[in-house]
């Protein structure tokens, strides 16, 4: 990257190399199923289950069970944060290279639409019939992703006014369409919500944001069942809901300000500062947003929760821009890159041949393979191994300048 191709507004084109590392930062704990630490913890809390280390292991490499944030609860929205810092990049690019404002309009909405059944494809894997279900990243992805681009090149204060709108509006959604409890019961099913586990988890949670009891959850079941199911749709196991792309969207927004951002003529010290002060920001308001009653839960995208994690992607980014883009510490950063730049490859690698490669790798290298390092590491070993496997391929690709681009 030694040159800067430069538009009329006089802002830079070149690749953001601390993007593709943030990216494949991302990917690779995805494709290593987070390295099969939760399940390593969780064997070791059986025998001395009031062990702080192996508890803090466990909870952040596994989802909050409503209420809280983890590492591994950061993947998504990083991953739907990054949509909106590479989208400030590409489609300047598509214009430099001569591109109309409606051949690149029509391929948002293409991209849109292969990513929903990309989506509704990799959920689908291993089941009897296809699961029409819009709640995986890349639905969610593809449902606001035309949205995001019609938002592109707009003014930034627009793009603020926007994002308020969305998390606004769904905080609105949430809280003034609540469904009564006779509306509740008429639903099929027992919303895979037990009594233990809501006194549990939502004991301190307001009425409209309870586990498949709110108006996300209406929303679905009407929704989900006019498409064809293999059996009725009667509630998501993780409570996660197909409206939560609508403030994820706003997460998106604030990717692709923070993308325009880096691409301005600011100086990298500037860049960094409103970094900083964004991911700031983002943190206070969403923890202001819970302590008033809007909890930061990851499973429904609530308000708090797009602004806390977003402030959390910013300073990531921040950081990754400082030490890469700015100092120039960028060495370490190639087994990152090879997966940063073919994440579709790896993730669906990742959600497909998982299964597939360990047992290869068991007829090759022995049936106890994993064994190796005793049997509660097991789960660890084989996710690394399963990861490395997928990585060697990805690294494979980049060496024959192969990038799979959707």
């Amino acid at each position: 990257m030694n040159s800067i191709n430069r538009i009329n507004d006089g802002s830079s084109t070149e690749r953001l190399q601390s993007l593709d590392v943030y990216r494949g930062l991302i990917m690779v704990a995805l494709a290593f199923n987070n390295f099969g630490l939760a399940t390593t913890a969780g064997e070791y809390l059986k025998e001395t289950p009031g062990s702080g280390f192996w508890q803090a292991v466990q909870y952040q490499f596994s989802h909050c069970e409503w209420v809280g944030c983890s590492f591994w609860d950061m993947i998504q929205p990083s991953f739907m944060f990054m949509v909106g810092v590479s989208m400030a990049y590409s489609y300047v690019k598509r214009h430099a290279q001569g591109d109309s404002w409606s051949s690149m309009l029509g391929h948002a909405m293409v991209r849109a639409i292969v990513l929903c059944f990309l989506g509704v494809f990799l959920i689908s894997n291993g089941k009897p019939a296809t699961n029409w279900s819009l709640m995986n990243v890349l639905t969610q992805i593809g449902l606001g992703y035309t949205f995001l681009f019609l938002l592109w090149r707009k003014p930034a204060w627009f793009q603020l006014i926007v994002a308020a709108a969305l998390l606004c509006g769904t905080w609105a959604l949430y809280n003034y369409l609540a469904p009564s409890k006779t509306e509740l019961a008429q639903l099929a099913g027992d919303r895979g919500v037990s009594l233990e586990w809501a006194d549990e988890h939502l004991a301190a949670v307001g009425a409209p944001w309870h586990k498949n009891a709110n108006i996300g959850h209406v929303i679905d079941v009407w929704l989900l069942n006019k498409l064809p199911q293999e059996k009725p749709f009667e509630a998501s196991s993780g409570g996660y809901q197909t409206i939560n792309f609508i403030p994820s969207l706003a997460t998106m927004l604030f990717g692709l300000m923070c993308g325009e951002l880096l691409r301005s003529r600011r100086s990298p010290q500037a860049k960094l500062v409103w970094l900083l002060i964004a991911g700031s920001i983002g943190i206070a308001l969403g923890l202001a947003w819970h302590w008033q009653g809007c909890p930061i839960v990851k499973r429904l995208w609530t308000p708090s929760w797009a602004l806390f994690s977003t402030g959390i992607c910013c300073l990531i980014l921040m950081i990754l821009y400082g030490v890469i883009d700015v100092a120039g510490f960028r060495t370490w950063c190639f087994p990152l890159v090879v997966v940063g730049m073919n994440s579709i490859a790896i993730y669906v690698m990742g959600m497909l041949l998982r299964g597939w490669t360990a047992g290869a790798l068991r007829t090759h290298l022995g049936p106890d393979i994993f064994l190796l390092a005793g049997d509660k590491w097991a789960p660890c070993l084989q996710a690394t191994m399963v990861g490395c496997c997928f990585w060697l391929a990805c690294w494979w690709m980049y060496r024959n300048k192969i990038f799979v681009r959707i």
